[in-house]
């Protein structure tokens, strides 16, 4: 999924943190077993303090000093090279350890991974998330792990709600509607922030398809883009736009530029994620709140969700180390440290609970349970997506027409 989402994308080549000497992979004579690692970044480059080389250096001594006859080497790579240098290692036959990453399916036709019980104990099996463990089977055999997740919300500047005397965050359209006309009337002239421009009008355009009973596919698992409850959301859309409650130009307002004008007070409300918050934080904006996501008849009671995977390979044998390395992350304290790091979540039932004092995070764990999911392992999904990014902005001027072009797109080929 890739949910690269702190700060600007980072350039440039693989960023390599020796935590340990290095090794061959091999048993040394002293018994010593050294796991190779490859990793995202989920902060802002090599020198940034929310660097992923400072995070894991903190999670990997850690586990060495309570494990001293295993050596954990990780090498760093940003979102933007990461898939391609992978690649690269599989067919040159240099095989990670461990992988860190947004996607894992391919590696499972070709018979590269350990299957998810035979480096997971038991109970960290059964503490994981139910829908993001069931989110890592590929035909009823999990191999991808759930690392971490994140879902949306409902974030509203609390100055202009009080400015428009709005008492409490809309849970209905008719609501949110009444809400963006108080702050229209109030002065702010983006009541609402709607990106669907092509960074990802698919998360957006999700979030108010569920609002609606609608989503990509529907409950047989049939693709529906174009289903009347799908077209229904659009029309409601394009009425908040034509009378000027959201902002402007939404079909290619990219999510970026719409949290940084919520982070300088500009927007009253936009949807988000937990990863938002620093970035509304680091431009200003402190007095926020955050709320479930409105629907056309009450809050959603499910949320997108997103997650990224890690995964062990078999080509080096070290199955037993990696499991120890697993159960140690996912029993100690790595959850907090990702939360606090990158107010991203965890993916098992102990973690949320952990954070559910955090109450600018509770909207967010509460959904999780429940969550939603692209339908990733569709193998329409990457055209599908590419095209949702692409056009599904128009929906705003011709729903039917535009909806409908992208169901086409999933019956080509």
């Amino acid at each position: 999924m890739k949910m690269k989402l702190m700060g600007p994308a980072v350039l440039g080549v693989a960023a390599a943190l020796v935590l340990t000497a290095c090794g061959s992979g091999e048993p040394a004579a002293d018994g010593q077993v050294t796991l190779k690692m490859v990793a995202a970044d989920y902060g802002d480059g090599p020198t940034a303090d929310n660097s992923g080389e400072k995070f894991w250096k903190g999670v990997v001594d850690e586990f060495q000093k309570a494990n001293p006859k295993i050596k954990v080497e990780v090498q760093v790579i940003n979102w933007n090279d990461i898939d391609k240098q992978v690649a690269t290692m599989v067919q040159n036959g240099q095989m990670p350890d461990i992988l860190q990453t947004g996607d894992y399916s391919g590696f499972v036709k070709d018979g590269l991974l350990y299957k998810a019980d035979e480096v997971l104990s038991p109970n960290v099996l059964s503490d994981l998330l139910p829908k993001f463990a069931e989110a890592g089977k590929v035909e009823g055999t999990a191999y991808g792990i759930p690392f971490l997740s994140t879902a949306r919300a409902l974030f509203y500047n609390k100055d202009l709600f009080g400015k428009a005397g709005i008492a409490e965050p809309p849970k209905t359209w008719d609501e949110l509607k009444a809400a963006a006309e108080k702050l229209k009337k109030a002065g702010i002239e983006q009541p609402f922030g709607l990106p669907l421009g092509n960074e990802e009008a698919q998360a957006e355009s999700l979030l108010w398809f569920l609002g609606n009973g609608g989503g990509y596919k529907d409950a047989s698992g049939n693709w529906a883009i174009n289903s009347p409850q799908n077209i229904e959301t659009f029309k409601y859309l394009k009425g908040m736009v034509d009378a000027g409650l959201t902002t402007p130009n939404p079909g290619t307002k990219n999510r970026k530029d719409v949290w940084a004008d919520f982070a300088g007070g500009k927007i009253g409300m936009v949807n988000g994620g937990p990863m938002a918050i620093p970035i509304f934080e680091k431009g200003g904006l402190k007095n926020f709140g955050v709320a479930p996501i409105p629907g056309k008849t009450g809050v959603l009671t499910t949320t997108l969700g997103v997650q990224d995977w890690i995964m062990a390979f078999n080509a080096n044998g070290h199955k037993e180390e990696i499991k120890k390395f697993f159960d140690f992350f996912y029993t100690g304290s790595a959850a907090q440290k990702i939360s606090d790091t990158y107010k991203l979540l965890p993916v098992t039932t102990s973690g949320t609970e952990k954070l559910s004092s955090d109450e600018q995070l509770k909207p967010f764990l509460d959904a999780l349970p429940n969550a939603t999911f692209y339908p990733f392992t569709d193998p329409k999904w990457s055209d599908v997506n590419t095209q949702i990014k692409q056009t599904i902005g128009g929906a705003l001027n011709d729903p039917e027409t535009v909806l409908g072009a992208i169901q086409k797109t999933t019956t080509a080929g």
